[in-house]
């Protein structure tokens, strides 16, 4: 899969994504040289946690028939040590059914299985840059 960015040429730093037939503005803020016109790499980055963990509870929840009627998701970032080399976040979980205390556990490991998770945290990726001129 190829994800697309272009810059928009109205501002001073923002990027257009494309995502499979999905379009967004990815920006920094004010204060970093952008307009604050769409969230940030970081954002981004944490939103996509945030994603992975209510989708994968909702996906098994509807796979083993659990009750699950909502599940919203907060992503606290405290990257106040990025630069020695710890990015914390903490995702917060809440669930709307009528689940059993042992369902509500069952639901808590499968958050913490999520793919995005795991990338985060099990995997080595490996990123080639390329660079070239445009014509």
């Amino acid at each position: 899969m190829t994800i697309e960015l272009k810059r928009d040429l109205t501002a001073a730093m923002a990027q257009q994504v494309q995502v499979r037939g999905h379009s967004f503005t990815a920006d920094v803020s004010q204060a970093e040289g952008g307009a604050d016109s769409g969230p940030s790499p970081h954002d981004l980055y944490d939103a996509a946690l945030g994603a992975c963990k209510a989708l994968t509870v909702m996906w098994y929840a509807r796979k083993k028939g659990l009750p699950v009627e909502d599940v919203q998701t907060r992503i606290e970032r405290d990257d106040s040590q990025e630069r020695s080399g710890v990015y914390k976040l903490t995702a917060k979980l809440q669930v709307k059914g009528n689940l059993t205390d042992a369902q509500l556990q069952e639901l808590h490991a499968v958050a913490q299985k999520c793919p995005v998770h795991k990338l985060m945290t099990s995997v080595t990726t490996e990123i080639t840059t390329e660079l070239e001129r445009l014509p």
